[in-house]
């Protein structure tokens, strides 16, 4: 399994769409709704270029991004554990080595692979 984490492209932002509603994959972002074509590509014409795209084998496996220091990851569910999530986080962090990453504490997955990172609970936002 080769893997290779590249920058952003035209060429990957419905690859992005897609697996951002991902029924498995949407779950675990603090935000939900279902993002549409036009407003995905208003967001990656701003923002696509602090994005990365992990290819394994060549295909799409996963992206990876920081906004403000914030880290945005999501893995593909064909490609999850297989190290695909911790390489893209291993490569990101080379490039980006003060990013921090907020997550949800029912995203046991998320958890674990930042955990994996050498990541560690700082705070905790509670809501009513």
């Amino acid at each position: 399994m080769v893997k290779k984490f590249v920058k952003n492209d035209k060429k990957y932002w419905e690859f992005i769409r897609e697996l951002r509603n991902h029924p498995d994959v949407k779950k675990g972002f603090i935000e939900q709704e279902y993002i549409d074509h036009f407003d995905h590509a208003l967001y990656m014409q701003r923002f696509g270029s602090y994005f990365y795209v992990c290819l394994v084998d060549g295909e799409p496996a996963g992206y990876a991004g920081v906004l403000q220091g914030d880290i945005r990851v999501a893995t593909h569910p064909k490609f999850q554990s297989k190290g695909v999530g911790k390489f893209m986080i291993n490569e990101l962090m080379a490039a980006h080595p003060a990013s921090f990453a907020k997550v949800k504490v029912d995203n046991e997955a998320s958890l674990r692979l930042f955990e994996s990172c050498g990541f560690n609970k700082k705070y905790y936002i509670l809501e009513k």
